[in-house]
């Protein structure tokens, strides 16, 4: 890497060298005078690239450059863009090689922790040996885990008793962070890389849930620091944190006693709090520490009755080492270990609480992602849409998430109480009368007459890849929304006033448009505004537009991705977006129930790509592989759900039956498309199967690639690639996005390779309620019409390039698009219509 940079750094001096000469009359070198060169540079600070009648017009305004030829203006120009292209690359070598000089080491001092740990293996097996041959009778088991003592209420309530926890704290938090105390394991699904957040392991065979994580991060040790400890500000699941003591300590640092409030993720379960004692100092190495542990008694901290709904779970010692790197930024580790006290949830729900990879998910990882997000953004590498500066977009995701988890977990003290309900659904109504959406703006704040109602409930889950259904929700939002429901919370949220008795019937056209705002760095969380088109059915107003739109937040939708849930919350938004707009959030949140026994695993095939090779039937093709779908597909996941409303105290009663009935609706609707997109059988699907009049999968990418072949005189595929199962896999891995329509007065969508579902941002579940016109626009459609003929005469057509559209209105821009009828191999006939799109890309 070194040899490349020098490279460049030469290539640099060299052309730095000639750029500043030109030739003469005579034929020889000439260097431009200083003059010359910033007349040049002006120029070129101006416009990169200038035409040949600017280079002209430059000759004519400038005197100085008389004397030089256009062709030496532009040859100039050349090099200057080439020196300048030159140094972009040389300074991005320089940032990757400092990365991964970084990464290095910390592999290096992981592989030196890994060996300690070996050799205490080996040490505690001889003497495990040698005890049994002594002692048969003695157990001789051990713990390599570090046990937290339990300090007694006396030490805590004096400084010096404080003070002395909180050395110990250090002390073992550092044993876990760079030592051998607890026996880590890489976290499956999450492998090392130069282009990685980092490095991430969880605990084996430890007493509670623990997990670790190391990275780079382009910011200084103090400013990670003070990040950090804002935890409400990226734990999503923190509800509140109050520091009740802090008094100074040695090294300037301090020693802090904190409650901690968090949430729980489902209505089955209790939330969780904390009472901790947090130590922040720094080392002699310049490194900088941030640790952090319980105090033992469950009384301790707040008054029990501020608590009366939470369970006091455990922080055994973690906390965050931060060091600084040379050449700028810091290395990083984290450790977060708890006991959650699993046993106060529901059987169901304890692997939730059990499982050291939540933990990993919704804390640790969340943690460095978050730093790394900020760190991109304060370099200037995040652009967003709107307009919109990156502290504005973190502030409406954290108010959604915040505001469906206060739904769901409906505190007292936040002035929500039960209400009757007949709980035939299980469906909790709840109603919340002090609910007052205030803003920094108080044009944009109001509080409701009657209040806030939430319709909540969770329920089971098996089979049904949370990914996937999180997807459809937000794609397909017509297949389980009313409409008329998101118009009212609009509209009371719009004005203030409640429609609900004379709400003028609207119809939704289908209409669905999806905008982004913003994604975090690796696109595991989506903000983006819905525009949902409808218009009203009266006749006086039926060009009146009454569209709605929501903000709204995805997370979780790829299902190859290490998540710890998939959710989707939205609220109703005023058209103007102002960035203090008052937000109601509703939506879903879906969690994979997985076993504790199972963090120490490669869980390989929970990991595993599911593409259409493993879930479509193709004879005996598939039985070799039916055990790891079966133990894939035996899966559960928990699905939360929470609706709010806002109401008139006069018409509490009719919201009151409406939001019960329209959850109960969008249950129903949900569980019939999770019955749709789980697998049952020998042929475990994400998606549907082929339309009922198609033929296999793998017969039907044989037709592709032979109808291709016979209509074109070239092969789609490599002929390595052919036969057997091997060319629907490379079909369906292939660059270009390939898709196939039926033949019918409206063609639809019968098939797509990975690409085409990209290309359309859609999934195999709803691949068939797409039509073929509308991915095109305008112009699309008019050379479609024209050359529809020329395909169907001589069995394909070249359709020029063009733009078409996704599924959530985006525009893809695309090289050449290809035709060609694809003929059945039985009788030679025309089974459908194959499209590959060459080259696209999102504009």
């Amino acid at each position: 890497m070194a040899m490349a940079v020098a490279h460049h750094q030469h290539r640099e001096s060299s052309s730095g060298s000639s750029i500043n000469k030109h030739l003469n009359d005579a034929g020889k070198y000439v260097r431009y005078t200083y003059e010359q060169v910033e007349a040049l540079e002006r120029l070129y600070a101006e416009c990169p690239k200038p035409s040949s009648l600017r280079r002209q017009q430059l000759i004519r305004d400038c005197p100085i450059l008389s004397n030089i030829e256009p062709k030496q203006i532009k040859v100039w120009f050349q090099n200057r863009r080439c020196r300048e292209k030159q140094r972009k690359e040389s300074s991005r070598l320089q940032t990757v090689n400092r990365k991964l000089s970084a990464m290095n080491k910390l592999l290096m001092e992981e592989n030196d922790r890994l060996q300690k740990q070996v050799s205490q293996l080996v040490c505690e097996n001889g003497y495990m040996r040698q005890q049994l041959h002594t002692a048969p009778a003695t157990d001789a088991s051990c713990d390599s885990v570090v046990t937290t003592p339990q300090h007694s209420l006396r030490d805590a309530n004096n400084p010096a008793g404080l003070l002395s926890i909180a050395e110990e704290t250090l002390a073992e938090f550092l044993s876990k962070a760079t030592g051998t105390a607890v026996d880590w394991v890489q976290m499956p699904g999450m492998k090392p890389g130069p282009d990685s957040v980092g490095i991430f392991a969880i605990s084996q065979s430890c007493s509670g849930v623990a997990a670790r994580a190391c990275g780079l991060v382009s910011l200084e040790p103090t400013k990670i620091a003070e990040i950090l400890k804002d935890r409400p500000s990226w734990f999503r699941d923190c509800r509140s944190l109050e520091v009740f003591t802090m008094f100074p300590a040695g090294n300037g640092g301090t020693v802090e006693l904190i409650y901690t409030q968090t949430y729980a993720p489902t209505t089955l379960a209790p939330a969780r709090d904390f009472w901790t004692l947090r130590y922040t100092t720094s080392l002699d190495n310049g490194s900088f520490v941030v640790c952090e542990r319980s105090l033992s008694g469950s009384g301790a901290g707040p008054s029990g009755a501020s608590a009366a709904q939470f369970v006091r779970a455990e922080m055994l010692p973690s906390g965050y080492l931060i060091r600084p790197c040379e050449g700028g930024g810091s290395i990083i580790h984290i450790v977060d270990h708890l006991n959650l006290e699993a046993w106060s949830v529901p059987e169901v729900l304890r692997p939730l609480y059990e499982s050291s990879k939540v933990v990993a998910q919704k804390r640790t990882i969340a943690a460095l992602r978050y730093i790394r997000q900020i760190a991109q953004e304060t370099s200037g590498e995040v652009v967003y849409s709107l307009g919109r500066q990156p502290a504005v977009l973190r502030t409406f995701s954290q108010r959604l998430i915040r505001g469906f988890n206060d739904a769901v977990n409906g505190f007292n003290d936040d002035g929500w109480s039960l209400i009757n309900c007949d709980g035939a659904e299980d469906i909790i109504m709840a109603i919340n009368s002090t609910k007052n959406l205030t803003t920094t703006n108080p044009a944009n704040s109001f509080a409701f007459l009657g209040g806030i109602l939430c319709a909540k409930a969770s329920m089971l889950l098996q089979n049904v890849p949370p990914a996937v259904l999180v997807r459809f929700l937000r794609e397909h939002r017509s297949e389980w929304a009313d409409f008329n429901v998101d118009a009212y919370s609009a509209a009371s949220l719009k004005s203030g006033s409640y429609a609900y008795p004379g709400m003028r019937p609207t119809r939704f056209t289908g209409g669905q448009i999806i905008m982004p705002l913003g994604h975090t760095i690796e696109q595991e969380e989506l903000l983006e505004v819905v525009r949902l088109e409808g218009h009203s059915f009266s006749q006086e107003e039926a060009f009146a537009s009454r569209d709605i739109h929501l903000l709204q937040i995805c997370s979780g939708v790829d299902e190859n991705a290490v998540g710890a849930c998939s959710e989707l919350v939205f609220a109703p938004i005023d058209e103007m977006f102002p960035d203090d707009a008052p937000l109601l959030p509703s939506g879903f949140r879906i969690i994979p129930l997985e076993s504790k026994t199972s963090d120490s695993k490669d869980a390989l095939a929970t990991h595993r790509t599911l593409d259409l090779t493993s879930s479509l039937e193709v004879g005996s093709t598939t039985n070799h592989n039916a055990g790891d779908l079966n133990s894939f597909h035996n899966t559960r996941s928990v699905l939360t759900i929470a609706f709010q409303f806002p109401f008139e105290s006069s018409l509490q009663d009719n919201v009151v039956s409406m939001a019960r009935q329209y959850v109960r609706n969008v249950i129903s609707s949900v569980q019939r498309v999770a019955m749709a997109i789980s697998p049952s059988g020998l042929s475990p699907s994400v998606g549907p199967k082929l339309s009922p009049g198609s033929p296999e999968a793998l017969t039907l990418a044989n037709w592709i690639c032979q109808s291709y072949s016979y209509h074109l005189g070239a092969e789609l595929l490599q002929p390595d690639s052919v036969g057997g199962d091997s060319m629907l896999k490379h079909l369906w891995h292939h660059q270009d996005a390939i898709l196939c329509c039926s033949l019918k007065s409206v063609p639809v969508f019968i098939f797509a390779n990975q690409a085409g579902l990209d290309m359309l941002e859609t999934t195999l579940v709803a691949l068939q309620d797409i039509s073929l016109d509308k991915i095109f626009d305008e112009s699309g459609r008019k050379t479609l019409c024209t050359d529809f003929g020329k395909l169907m005469q001589q069995g394909f057509a070249y359709l020029p390039a063009g733009i078409c559209m996704s599924t959530m209105g985006r525009h893809v821009s695309y090289e050449q698009a290809i035709g060609w009828k694809v003929l059945s191999g039985e009788d030679n006939s025309v089974h459908c219509l194959a499209f590959s799109f060459v080259n696209w890309s999102f504009v």
